[in-house]
């Protein structure tokens, strides 16, 4: 009788044999029964400022607890936390802490919710599982920074518990399978379902020059945002820095975050953000009716929230968000 056993989390579908682990490193068939080998065990734990996500529309201010496992279902060359997405977790320093354990730490923290963020919360899915299970329980929110490639009925599964996520959403197909050895259409098909299940959704968007950055390529990418999630989705444009593997690009211009902005905002989005741009007022929340500032941000520190009950102060304009 074979023993081959075939993971059903992602789109890859990795069909193993005894002893083989899946493209993701941390999933293993071992006597014939898919295995996880990071539950319990993350490599990396940190209490973050919540803009650092990014989510500018969730609990701005707040500092949120963020844990990782080694491991990641696409190869992206341009990772910036590759030295755990892009390895096992026998290549990785971990530690051993458990749902409730990670639960009772954010705590004592001081953290009203939790990321699963870092590599991608999708390969330590049972892990994520139960610790938002368990913060649930204990009145505090979950949150998912995750590439969003990932089948859908694991993540109808884990949709209830997650209050908000932010999604990359890197380019077109050909991007997708040129620098991350992945595809768009599960990525997309992620977007829609969060949406439809009343997950509070935030996109970044990482433009890399030559790459993703032409006015071309992101007009498409906030048509489609545009068109099939509404025009209340904030969007990040975040910039890049020569990392990993695209070492040879230069950092992107400011010109292209300028311009990306301006082509999201004249297609209507109502919340467009630039990252990692010093200068551009990119952390600044613009009520879309009456353009006053209601939240101005420095970097990942918020220097003023203005909001009141969730409504621009000026207009009463309601800003869509989770904001208590």
């Amino acid at each position: 009788m074979s023993q081959t056993v075939q993971c059903l989390l992602c789109p890859r579908r990795c069909r193993l044999a005894p002893g083989q682990r899946g493209d993701c490193r941390v999933r293993e068939n071992i006597g014939g029964e898919l295995m996880t080998l990071v539950y319990g065990n993350p490599c990396a734990i940190h209490v973050d400022p919540v803009e650092k996500k990014p989510l500018f529309h969730f609990l701005p201010g707040s500092p949120i607890f963020s844990l990782a496992t080694a491991g990641c279902n696409l190869h992206c060359q341009v990772c910036q936390n590759w030295e755990i997405s892009q390895r096992g977790p026998d290549e990785t320093e971990n530690y051993e802490l458990p749902p409730q354990a990670a639960v009772d730490l954010a705590r004592r923290e001081g953290c009203a919710s939790l990321a699963y963020t870092y590599s991608e919360p999708i390969i330590f899915y049972e892990y994520a599982y139960d610790t938002s299970r368990a913060a649930r329980e204990a009145g505090l929110k979950n949150v998912l920074v995750t590439a969003g490639y990932i089948n859908e009925e694991p993540l109808r599964d884990i949709c209830p518990l997650i209050d908000a996520a932010n999604v990359d959403l890197k380019g077109d197909d050909d991007f997708y399978r040129r620098y991350c050895a992945g595809s768009l259409a599960p990525v997309q098909r992620t977007l829609e379902v969060m949406t439809e299940m009343g997950v509070w959704l935030e996109i970044t968007n990482l433009l890399i020059p030559t790459l993703n950055d032409s006015p071309a390529a992101v007009t498409s990418l906030v048509s489609w945002v545009r068109n099939t999630l509404g025009d209340r989705v904030p969007l990040h444009f975040s910039r890049f820095h020569p990392n990993y593997r695209l070492r040879n690009l230069p950092p992107t211009p400011r010109e292209s975050l300028i311009r990306a902005r301006n082509i999201a905002r004249e297609a209507g989005m109502k919340y467009v953000y630039v990252g990692n741009a010093p200068g551009l007022d990119g952390g600044v929340t613009f009520c879309p009716t009456c353009r006053e500032k209601v939240i101005e941000r420095r970097g990942f520190r918020v220097r003023n929230n203005r909001l009141a009950g969730g409504r621009c102060p000026t207009c009463q304009t309601k800003i869509e968000g989770i904001w208590d």
